[in-house]
């Protein structure tokens, strides 16, 4: 099929390394840097013909900025839930894969900043406007999980779902060189060399105890606030998580996150 790269900054690089992976029919990468290009109606075509999308590294603020609200955002969900071909994206265009989102339209944040202040200016969230992808309801993504310790600002970003939205919210983390591969089915085959992390609020009474702006996030609940489940990535995509029901998994440990005083910790169990 037409596989179809896109970006807002960057360059086509990734073209001969998908023509390497296998036997494809083309490679495309569209640089789509305004919300003119945007809304342009060759892009949107493209979008439309194609058999599978990536979305590249960045900054997700671009996306955000330019392609919300425009032809390229209904064409992405278009061709995952109607067309229904593989959209994934990796970096930046991991994080707006879910219905929840870290938009850094502010700039980045990190854990100590996050945890310090759920509420500070650099705490951005989009919920339910962007991206519909199945198996990612209530979910919010994020990456370079332990390289950049982002464990504590994903915690946060879950306490502030919970708060703002009252659901149940839960999360993916992905260290680097690491894919979470969702079947049809809702399987998640987790592929390559580091972790995958998947976090979930231990129910809905498990609500931050302390999250408002101005305070550090508190969400302790007797040492078990956040369930996660942290799966070893193998190369044969053998270990998995079940995204259907967020209950099962193969080839992980069990622990819990906790936050007091603005500070994570985590038990096993």
């Amino acid at each position: 099929g037409d596989f179809v790269v896109l970006r807002a900054s960057g360059t086509d690089a990734y073209n001969s390394y998908i023509y390497e992976l296998g036997s494809i029919n083309s490679v495309e990468t569209l640089l789509i840097d305004s919300r003119t290009l945007a809304n342009n109606a060759l892009v949107e075509k493209t979008i439309l013909s194609a058999e599978a999308v990536f979305i590249a590294g960045g900054d997700q603020a671009n996306y955000v900025n330019f392609w919300k609200d425009t032809k390229v955002h209904h064409a992405l969900n278009f061709v995952r839930n109607v067309k229904k071909i593989p959209v994934g994206g990796t970096s930046a265009g991991c994080a707006i894969l879910g219905e929840a989102y870290f938009s850094a339209l502010e700039g980045t944040v990190t854990s100590p900043e996050a945890l310090n202040n759920p509420y500070m200016n650099l705490v951005t969230l989009g919920y339910k406007d962007f991206m519909n992808q199945p198996y990612l309801s209530n979910v919010i993504t994020d990456s370079h999980f332990d390289n950049r310790d982002r464990h504590g600002r994903l915690v946060t970003f879950l306490a502030r779902m919970n708060h703002d939205h009252g659901i149940l919210a839960r999360g993916i983390g992905l260290d680097e060189s690491t894919a979470v591969c969702i079947e049809s089915n809702g399987t998640g085959k987790i592929i390559g060399f580091g972790s995958a992390y998947f976090l979930t609020q231990n129910g809905m009474d498990s609500t931050p105890e302390t999250c408002r702006d101005g305070s550090p996030l508190d969400w302790y609940r007797y040492q078990k606030a956040v369930k996660v489940y942290k799966i070893q990535a193998t190369t044969d995509g053998s270990h998995t998580f079940d995204l259907n029901t967020w209950g099962s998994g193969t080839g992980g440990i069990h622990m819990y996150y906790y936050v007091r005083g603005g500070v994570l910790y985590k038990t096993f169990y």
